[in-house]
């Protein structure tokens, strides 16, 4: 079957997954995407890259990329970025806390967009979730369903999946709370940042709270064998099954020379403000199907020695 999208000729000669692939990346010039574009180059892919800004679209040409002009609320930009591609990499996310319900909808309306730009084709498309609110208190696998709860408002796995019926070939991967490495600017800098402002290093309770974490260099590696290697997931990019919290606001505490302190449930709502709910989450991960499935195995620095590097310092 021939598709003809946005000028964008697909023919029945799609190539094959695992073969050299002409990959659209969303959010290609990000922390985590542009680990995968350099990722996907490395091992002979192609990559189409998403970018909003001139900056963007400079930097991504640098790394050997194709730049592709548009945003998660251009839908056009979308269904022709997909159209021109062998497969899709979705790692784009507006990372506004204070409109999360919103940013969330935005994601879910650019999958459900991808998705029919490749809907027919059987080509790939690989989105990003999360962990963190999948089971709290206990070990999450990839046989756990994301649930649909206000508590858990990301909604790419159920966008996602039901493409499936539409002729997509659709995988989830499940990121942890900390993908860490240099350029971080995720929930350790901000732990970091609230260290500075409180002049303390906090954790709740007893800090034996667990978080799991992956180096994004693993991440960018388990990206790409998603996609060479096909299967639906979800998947999940856990590197360490569970840093005790403690540990992480201990580093924290000695590299800023600053005490480290244990609040309590109410002392810790006025100490770490919205962020609460995550410093004090209890929400380990397995990747034990992960890597038996595809063969992955993290080989990056863990959660804690990375840390405890002076890039994470740098003012």
């Amino acid at each position: 079957m021939d598709y003809i999208v946005s000028d964008v000729y697909i023919g029945s000669s799609v190539t094959p997954i695992g073969e050299n692939m002409r990959v659209f990346v969303t959010g290609a010039t990000g922390f985590v995407g542009s680990a995968i574009v350099q990722e996907l180059i490395n091992h002979g892919h192609q990559v189409l890259g998403l970018v909003r800004s001139e900056a963007s679209a400079k930097a991504l040409a640098a790394a050997g990329a194709e730049v592709h002009r548009g945003s998660l609320e251009d839908p056009d930009s979308l269904r022709a970025g997909a159209a021109a591609a062998d497969g899709v990499i979705h790692t784009a996310f507006i990372h506004d806390f204070s409109r999360i319900k919103a940013n969330c909808e935005v994601d879910e309306q650019a999958i459900a967009t991808l998705g029919s730009a490749l809907a027919g084709s059987d080509r790939p498309l690989v989105v990003s979730s999360g962990v963190a609110l999948l089971n709290v208190g206990r070990v999450s696998t990839e046989a756990d369903v994301a649930p649909v709860n206000p508590g858990f408002p990301r909604a790419s796995e159920r966008a996602a999946f039901p493409l499936a019926k539409q002729g997509v070939r659709v995988s989830a991967m499940r990121l942890p709370p900390s993908v860490h490495g240099e350029g971080d600017h995720g929930f350790v800098p901000i732990l970091i940042r609230l260290a500075r402002e409180k002049g303390v290093s906090a954790y709740v309770g007893d800090g034996l709270n667990r978080w799991p974490g992956t180096h994004r260099l693993d991440a960018a590696v388990l990206y790409r064998l998603v996609l060479e290697k096909g299967g639906t997931g979800p998947f999940h990019a856990i590197a360490e099954e569970g840093v005790p919290f403690k540990d992480i606001a201990t580093v924290i505490g000695r590299r800023l020379n600053l005490p480290v302190v244990s609040k309590s449930l109410e002392e810790a709502a006025e100490h770490f403000g919205w962020f609460a709910h995550f410093a004090g989450i209890d929400c380990p991960a397995s990747s034990a199907q992960t890597r038996q499935q595809l063969g992955w195995q993290p080989s990056q620095p863990g959660l804690l020695a990375d840390l405890d590097q002076p890039h994470y310092f740098q003012a």
